[in-house]
Parts: structure tokens; sequence; C-alpha cells
């Protein structure tokens, strides 16, 4: 992390994350994708960092923009949707980048089938914050800006 910059944040999204709003809405609320991404955009730039996003239903174009991700950002906020309890190459891709990424879920992976229940990809991140809806986001923006603050001592908090 630089000091001569805000702290960089790049929110990836997962396969059928796009159609949030209209999917399943018992399961995963009335939020869309677009309407998740202007909170955080705001919250960010209250509190002096900058947002990326960047969505995609296709496990290789994230493992892509996971490794481009490396130099051009300080941390990733990532719900990885389906590939969560499927995707060896996302979680290497999270371990081979080395930057702190929080995973985030929107329903509460504990309270839902049995197979959902196991993240390939969590151990390779800091924290995972599930369950409270669009709410999860937020939360784990702010607790990924801490952990980067915390992390570099110099950097300047808003």
């Amino acid at each position: 992390m630089s000091e001569s910059r805000p702290l960089r944040i790049l929110v990836l999204s997962g396969p059928n994350l796009n159609l949030l709003g209209s999917r399943e809405p018992e399961v995963y609320g009335r939020a869309t994708l677009a309407a998740i991404e202007a909170d955080l955009r705001r919250r960010a730039a209250a509190a002096g960092a900058e947002l990326v996003t960047f969505q995609s239903n296709v496990e290789g174009e994230l493992v892509t923009r996971i490794q481009q991700a490396r130099g051009e950002v300080d941390g990733l906020l990532f719900n990885p949707g389906g590939y969560t309890h499927t995707s060896v190459a996302l979680r290497d891709a999270l371990l081979a980048v080395g930057l702190p990424a929080v995973e985030v879920h929107l329903s509460n992976l504990h309270r839902r089938e049995a197979f959902r229940r196991r993240s390939l990809t969590a151990a390779a991140c800091v924290g995972v914050v599930m369950g409270f809806g669009a709410q999860s986001y937020a939360v784990a923006l702010d607790a990924l800006l801490q952990h980067l603050r915390a992390a570099s001592p110099g950097a300047a908090a808003p």
C-alpha cells in the first residue's frame, strides 16, 4: 500500500450475482449488484478508499482478474458465488497473489444445503462475512479497511 494514494479495494463477484434483485429474493434479498456496489463506493469514499468492481460468470475470468489485481489494489472483497464450494483454481489464485481478501456472502452458508457449508476459498482469506444480506458487504468492507490500516500503521485513517 502506498501512502501517496488511497487504499484501493477490488470487489469481485462470481456467477449469478449479476441476477441479484430478481434471483431467489427470499434467499438473496432484493438489492441488485449495482445497488450493492454503489453503496460500497459511497462507503469507500467516506473512508478515503477507492473501489474497483468486476463480475463474471466464468471461473477463468475471475482467476485472471485476481492475478491482475496484484500491484493494482490493496485488498479484495470476494463473493465467489457457487465457485465457493468447487474452485481450487480460485483458492490458488488468491494464495498466489497474496493480497488480503475477505470472502463475503449474502446468505448464511451454514443454514443452507450441506454442500454449501464448505468453502474452498475461505482459508485463502483473512476473514469471512455472511448472512446479513447486502449489509454483509458493508461489514466486509469496513473489516478489510481496518485490517489493511492495521497492517500498515503509517497509513492515514480518514
